[in-house]
């Protein structure tokens, strides 16, 4: 009796063992997956150009957010922009924007989402309430969105306020030296750790569309895009278009191909993290007019820039360690 007794228990810590381990294999799993979509997206070896000078075309009604104009890549030609536009949002969501920041010597490209509050999108002043940090164009009450008319071109919308807004007016698209320097705050970064959800289909369609217009590359249009912002997605026509009014900085082409540029995900994997909150040397383009040599016109770096992949690779692995310790509490 005892012996069957002693069987039957160690079949059933063999069988709990199992479960546990199991659970433990899914739960890990299911963290990667999360970590990895909320990541870095591409990665490249030169900078985007500076963010063009544009004006808000006016809010087409209610409910409507805005989303603004970003720079995304093409593997075959480079940079292009992706006009801002209004879109209907998802009520009680705000949008993080995405952004392009430095880690373990790439240009990464952070992809924004939406939740219940506006995280880290480092730093960048894409304008019209996103000044580099938070939102100040507008709020939820209730099931009801008010717009901050003293930043927003709402004049058909009479859910409105006005608060004053400091507006910073640099248009570098990219966080690191040269560019902006910023960190997350610990409350952006609780707010990065809520629930979220990605892009919505029409913002998807939008940056297809935008993919298809050559005249949206910055190979074309060096910097100042003739359709810079839209009042509905994919609306590229028409006279609810604003074309940009000057570049942001002086265009400067880079010496390398799109198809040198491109990093593999491998690289991306083995040379940095998915924090972005790394340093960078920039290309000489977007950053304040200094005319900077960079490893995007010289294949090997120089001795400050290996210095600084070694800062940025050093604040990885802490970036890393800090995580580990947070998640273990």
């Amino acid at each position: 009796m005892k012996m069957k007794l002693s069987v039957r228990r160690l079949i059933s810590g063999l069988v709990l063992g199992i479960l546990t381990l199991s659970v433990s294999v899914l739960s890990l799993s299911t963290t990667s997956s999360a970590q990895i979509g909320i990541g870095i997206g591409i990665s490249v070896r030169i900078g985007p150009p500076a963010l063009p000078v544009y004006a808000q075309p006016i809010c087409p009604g209610a409910g409507y957010h805005w989303i603004p104009g970003y720079w995304a890549w093409d593997a075959d030609a480079g940079y292009y922009w992706v006009p801002g536009t209004w879109v209907v949002a998802p009520v009680g969501m705000l949008w993080t924007p995405g952004y392009w920041g430095f880690a373990g010597g790439f240009y990464g490209w952070h992809a924004g989402y939406w939740g219940p509050h506006v995280g880290f999108y480092g730093g960048i002043n894409y304008g019209f309430g996103y000044g580099g940090v938070g939102f100040a164009g507008g709020e939820w009450r209730g099931g009801t969105f008010f717009y901050n008319r003293s930043v927003m071109n709402v004049t058909n919308v009479t859910n409105v306020y006005n608060r004053t807004v400091i507006v910073n007016n640099t248009h570098v698209a990219f966080n690191g030296p040269g560019g902006v320097v910023a960190r997350p705050t610990p409350q952006e970064e609780a707010y990065g750790r809520e629930p979220h959800t990605a892009a919505l289909a029409a913002q998807t369609e939008h940056e297809h569309a935008a993919s298809q217009n050559r005249q949206l590359f910055a190979s074309e249009n060096h910097g100042r895009p003739e359709i810079a912002a839209t009042a509905r997605p994919g609306e590229f026509s028409g006279r609810n278009v604003q074309r940009a009014s000057a570049a942001g900085e002086p265009y400067h082409a880079s010496k390398m191909s799109p198809q040198e540029a491109r990093v593999s995900n491998k690289s991306a994997r083995n040379g940095g993290g998915s924090n972005g909150h790394a340093t960078a040397q920039p290309e000489n383009r977007g950053a304040g007019n200094r005319q900077q040599t960079s490893s995007s016109d010289n294949p090997k770096p120089s001795k400050q820039e290996k210095q600084d992949q070694k800062k940025a690779q050093k604040q990885a692995k802490a970036d890393q360690k800090r995580e580990a310790r947070e998640d273990h509490r």
